[in-house]
C-alpha cells in the first residue's frame, strides 16, 4: 500500500495546490512491521562459520507488539460495548432490536470495529469511512436520492492522507484503497472536504499505478463521480490512541501506542531469542578420542553410537587411558532461571510504556498468588486511568460514526430516523475496576444528593440521558416523614 499512498499524496499536491508531507508514512510502514511480527533491519542478521562462511539468522519473536494492541482492542471495543440511541425509531435503523442488526449488524460494525481499533492502535490511525450502496448516478454523475443503504468501510493509517486539521482533529481527508486487477495495480481516491458552504463534498477518483504514478482512467459502473452531502457532518470518523503525537507530520493523525516502546520490544526478543538459543544450543555434547571412530570404505566417520559397538581396537602397546581420555562429556547451562527473569523485566517495561500496568504479562509461577479484588484493582490503577483516556477518542469516534449513518439514511434513503438523536457508549470494563463496590458507592452518593438519579441510571443502565430523565419523572421518590 506504500506505493499507492505515496503516488496519491503526489497527485492531491497537484490537485489542491500543496505540499502534502508523506514522511511520516516511513514510521506507520515501521509500525506495521512490528505489529507483523518482523522488522527486517532488527531480525534479520548474518553469522560467520568456522570456514568463513555467513549464515543468514533470523531472531526469534514474542509478536509482543500485536498482543498488545490486541489487548487494547479487547478492552475498548468488546462484545459488551453497547450503544443507546435516545430515539427508538433510530435505534432500530442504527442496530436492530438486539443491537446486532440494522446498519451495524449488516456491516459487521461490532467485529470489524474492533480489529479497525487494533489496527488503529497499532499504525496509530484508523477511520470509519460511510458509503452509500445500491444507489444510482445522477446526470452530473453525482449520487441521487432514493433507495439504497449505508455502508462502511474501516480503514487503517496507510490508507488516510489528512488535508485540513483543526486542533487535533482532523476535517478533511482522503482515503485511499488499491486493489489489483487482472494483474494491473488500480487506486481508487476518495476525498471528504467541505464547501463553500460548510457542507462536505465527497469525490471519486479511479487510477492505474504505473511505475509509481497515477493514471486517472474512468470509474467504474458501479462507482459514482461523488455526492454532496448538504451536511456540515463528516461522512468518517477517524479512530486513534490518545496520546499526543511527538513524530513531526503528523497533521492529526495519531501514533501507535507502542511508538516510544520499540526499544523495549527490541530488548523483550533479544531477551527472547536469547532463551530459544540456550535451548538450542543446550543439548549434551560427547567428544570422543580419534582411536574410538571408524570409517567406512569411502572415508565416512562412524561414531561408536551408530553402531553401539563396545568392543574396539587399540594400536600399539600404550593401555595407558580412562574413560576421560576416551570420551567426554559437556553440558551446557540452560540459564533457564536468568532468562525467565530477563524475559519477564522486559515484558514489565513493555507493559507499563504502553499503558497496560506493569504487571499486565506475568509469566513468573511464583507471581501467580490469589489476591482480592481490591489488590487485583490497585494493581492495575494505571491500566484503568489509561483505559478512560483512551474511552473519550473512542466514544468521540462512535458517536460521530452513528451522526453521520442517520444522516445519510434520512437524507438519501428516506429513513425516518433523527440525526439529532442523543448517543451514550457505555464500555464494559469489570475486569480492571471493581463494579460491585464502585456501584455500591455510588448508591450511597445518590442517597446522599451527592449523585443525580438520572446520572446514576446512565452510567449503570446504559440509558440516554432522555431515557433516565423520562423513568425519573415517572418514578418519583416517596416523600420521607
Amino acid at each position: 500500500m506504500t506505493d499507492a499512498i505515496y503516488a496519491a499524496a503526489e497527485w492531491l499536491g497537484r490537485e489542491y495546490g500543496c505540499e502534502i508531507p508523506v514522511g511520516f508514512y516511513g514510521k506507520i510502514r515501521e509500525w506495521q512491521q512490528w505489529w507483523e511480527g518482523y522488522v527486517p533491519d532488527f531480525h534479520r542478521y548474518s553469522q560467520c562459520t568456522a570456514d568463513g562462511r555467513r549464515l543468514e539468522r533470523r531472531l526469534y519473536s514474542l509478536h509482543m507488539a500485536k498482543r498488545v494492541c490486541e489487548d487494547w482492542a479487547g478492552i475498548l471495543l468488546n462484545d459488551s460495548t453497547t450503544v443507546r440511541v435516545g430515539d427508538e425509531r433510530s435505534g432500530l435503523y442504527l442496530q436492530g432490536e438486539d443491537g446486532t442488526g440494522g446498519v451495524f449488524g449488516r456491516n459487521r460494525f461490532w467485529r470489524m470495529g474492533n480489529e479497525l481499533v487494533e489496527r488503529a492502535f497499532a499504525l496509530g490511525t484508523g477511520a470509519f469511512v460511510l458509503r452509500a450502496q445500491g444507489v444510482a448516478a445522477g446526470p452530473d454523475g453525482l449520487i441521487a436520492r432514493g433507495p439504497g443503504q449505508v455502508g462502511v468501510a474501516y480503514l487503517a493509517a496507510d490508507q488516510i492522507i489528512p488535508l485540513s486539521e483543526e486542533n487535533g482533529r482532523i476535517t478533511e481527508a482522503a482515503f485511499v484503497s488499491s486493489r489489483t486487477l487482472r494483474g494491473r495495480q488500480s487506486v481508487y481516491v476518495e476525498t471528504h472536504t467541505l464547501d463553500d458552504d460548510g457542507c462536505y463534498l465527497i469525490r471519486n477518483r479511479f487510477f492505474d499505478l504505473e511505475e509509481g504514478a497515477l493514471r486517472e482512467r474512468e470509474l467504474p459502473p458501479d462507482v459514482a463521480a461523488g455526492l454532496r452531502t448538504g451536511s456540515d457532518r463528516p461522512w468518517f470518523a477517524v479512530v486513534r490512541p490518545n496520546i499526543v503525537a511527538n513524530v513531526p507530520g503528523s497533521r492529526g493523525m495519531g501514533v501507535s501506542v507502542f511508538a516510544n516502546a520499540v526499544d523495549i520490544l527490541k530488548g523483550v526478543d533479544l531477551a527472547y531469542n536469547n532463551t530459544n538459543r540456550d535451548i538450542y544450543l543446550g543439548g549434551r555434547k560427547v567428544f570422543y578420542n580419534r582411536a574410538m571412530l571408524q570409517r567406512t570404505p569411502d572415508g565416512a566417520v562412524i561414531s561408536p553410537d551408530d553402531v553401539i559397538q563396545q568392543l574396539f581396537t587399540q594400536v600399539g602397546d600404550d593401555m595407558s587411558f580412562d574413560a576421560r581420555t576416551m570420551v567426554q562429556e559437556y553440558s551446557p547451562s540452560l540459564r533457564a532461571a536468568e532468562n525467565r527473569d530477563s524475559v519477564q523485566a522486559q515484558l514489565d517495561y513493555l507493559a507499563f510504556q504502553c499503558g497496560l500496568g506493569t504487571h499486565r504479562y506475568q509469566f513468573n509461577a511464583a507471581q501467580n498468588v490469589v489476591r482480592t479484588a481490591t489488590e487485583y484493582v490497585g494493581n492495575r490503577q494505571e491500566l484503568v486511568q489509561t483505559a478512560a483516556r483512551h474511552y473519550i477518542l473512542i466514544e468521540e469516534a462512535v458517536k460521530t460514526l452513528c451522526a453521520g449513518i442517520l444522516t445519510m439514511g434520512r437524507e438519501f434513503f428516506g429513513a425516518d430516523v433523527d440525526p439529532d438523536a442523543e448517543i451514550a457508549v457505555r464500555f464494559e470494563n469489570s475486569y480492571v475496576i471493581d463494579k460491585d463496590k464502585e456501584r455500591a458507592q455510588d448508591m450511597r452518593d445518590v442517597a446522599a444528593g451527592l449523585m443525580g438519579r438520572e446520572e446514576y441510571r446512565v452510567k449503570w443502565y446504559g440509558e440516554t440521558r432522555r431515557e433516565a430523565e423520562a423513568w425519573t419523572a415517572a418514578h418519583p421518590l416517596a416523600e420521607r416523614e
